[in-house]
């Protein structure tokens, strides 16, 4: 950081508030206090990336060294985000590999109606890869100067995003099984959906770059929070590839 800042302290108190308010939801209490939370939280990170975007663009406040720190903090980020899904991945091989007495040695389990990875999956996957592209355009457009094709490709990776996003709803709504099926359904919706998760996040991330974008924010020399979205996305897809695979195709 370039300058004091209360939101790390605030941001800390509204993610530790959201995550026991959503504890609480699930336990049956109401949800009155999860949507305040949620609200705070989103608050406060609006207001904090409106101080970072103000010290780049209005204080000149963001010479070589600053950037190569944010470019080593979205790294650290995206790296704790891998050893975050690595852990859900380890569960599932180390379940699949070693399948219980209780689930009747095999797998999926005994009773378990495994999703095909030639329906939705390999879809989405085709989707996600395009939007890989297209981000990858938007980039090499940005650095040739032509806005307009940046603009162009971005609200086609927005727009891949969010059929993406429709169709793994439609998948959960149809699934035969549940989050209460076994350690499978389990391990299923929790790695999936949190890949949903981020897919979200990450079009919110690319929505915001095209409407900077649009405001003249960035140029072909100084484009750090575009770049750092674009390496956000293509995180998502190498593990969508993973979870393409091994959920998908090598689990079922």
């Amino acid at each position: 950081m370039v300058d004091l800042s209360p939101w790390p302290l605030v941001g800390s108190f509204s993610i530790m508030s959201y995550v026991m308010n959503m504890y609480l939801y699930m336990k049956g209490d109401g949800y009155e206090s999860l949507i305040i939370s949620l609200m705070s939280l989103m608050m406060m990170s609006y207001q904090w990336w409106r101080d970072v975007v103000r010290e780049s663009l209005m204080q000149g406040m963001h010479p070589s060294n600053v950037t190569k720190g944010i470019y080593l903090g979205v790294s650290m980020f995206i790296l704790s985000e891998v050893m975050f899904f690595f852990s859900f991945f380890f569960g599932f091989f180390f379940t699949a590999l070693n399948p219980d007495i209780e689930l009747g040695q095999c797998w999926p389990p005994t009773g378990i109606q495994s999703l095909s990875y030639m329906h939705v999956p390999v879809l989405n996957t085709i989707l996600l890869l395009s939007s890989g592209i297209s981000i990858t355009w938007a980039h090499h457009s940005l650095l040739e100067s032509n806005i307009n094709q940046c603009k162009i490709s971005l609200i086609i990776t927005i727009l891949l995003g969010m059929v993406f996003s429709a169709f793994q709803f439609i998948e959960y709504y149809e699934c035969p099984f549940s989050m209460a099926d076994s350690v499978y359904g389990s391990l299923f919706f929790i790695t999936t959906g949190f890949h949903g998760i981020h897919v979200i996040i990450g079009t919110s991330f690319i929505f915001v770059m095209l409407m900077r974008l649009s405001n003249l924010h960035m140029s072909s020399s100084h484009h750090v929070g575009f770049e750092a979205s674009a390496w956000y996305w293509h995180f998502v897809d190498v593990v969508w590839l993973f979870l393409f695979v091994s959920i998908y195709w090598w689990g079922s």
